[in-house]
């Protein structure tokens, strides 16, 4: 639990240095974006920074000033289109590499069973691309991404070459009663600590995506709006 508390601690610090990272310029004048920065929407309805901060960090959403001549009158924020969000994903930098694992690299043997009592057999699986989703349930970043991985899923629904499993530190009453409320469609491994372990892993979310010969083709740690598309796009480079 002390883990956990001083993981989201972390977490909270790093998203609040982002967004401190962030400037909109106006007339040749860059005016930052801080915690206490003003943020409404287009019909005046304020927001806070718990909420503006995660909307800016989906990627489905940008700023604007409210008045560009007037750097104090707070910024306006809009949803960007389809069209949009995907020019910035593929314009956007791949998400920089996890510590836990090497490119090209084996991942190695895992034999295990889901939270089903189904056995999970990597040396069975070879042949096939593995995505792997390392989180636990009182991880914000991994409950945010958990939609974006529902759609990656689906995407590939009738491909049963394209394997997705994620890793949960949680036991399995915990994940059932998680389950209830929140659906999560990778094929679920409960009390995944030991595994998490084993690669030394400490950072939550971590995605890896593993090719037909059982290498590690891609992996990132944290949440990122950009992290799909760059799993779906190393997906299909392996296929």
């Amino acid at each position: 639990m002390r883990f956990k508390l001083l993981f989201m601690k972390n977490i909270f610090v790093l998203v609040a240095l982002v967004v401190a990272s962030l400037s909109v310029t106006a007339q040749d004048k860059k005016v930052q974006l801080t915690e206490s920065s003003i943020v409404k929407d287009s019909t005046g309805r304020q927001y806070p920074y718990s909420v503006w901060s995660l909307l800016l960090k989906s990627l489905d959403y940008d700023l604007k000033l409210a008045d560009p001549g007037d750097k104090n009158a707070g910024f306006i924020i809009f949803p960007l289109s389809e069209e949009e969000k995907t020019k910035r994903l593929v314009s956007g930098p791949q998400p920089e590499p996890s510590k836990f694992f090497k490119t090209g690299k084996p991942f190695g043997a895992l034999k295990t069973k889901d939270i089903n009592g189904n056995k999970i057999d990597f040396k069975e699986l070879k042949g096939k691309i593995i995505v792997l989703n390392y989180w636990f349930i009182n991880c914000p970043p991994c409950r945010t991404e958990i939609p974006h991985l529902n759609k990656l899923v689906a995407e590939y629904a009738a491909d049963s070459n394209v394997v997705f499993i994620a890793i949960a530190l949680d036991k399995k009453d915990e994940i059932e009663e998680f389950l209830k409320l929140t659906a999560f469609d990778y094929t679920i491994i409960d009390d995944g600590a030991g595994i998490a372990r084993e690669y030394r892993i400490t950072g939550y979310p971590t995605n890896v995506v593993i090719n037909k010969e059982g290498n590690v083709a891609f992996h990132t740690s944290g949440y990122g709006a950009g992290t799909t598309y760059w799993i779906k796009k190393s997906i299909e480079e392996l296929k």
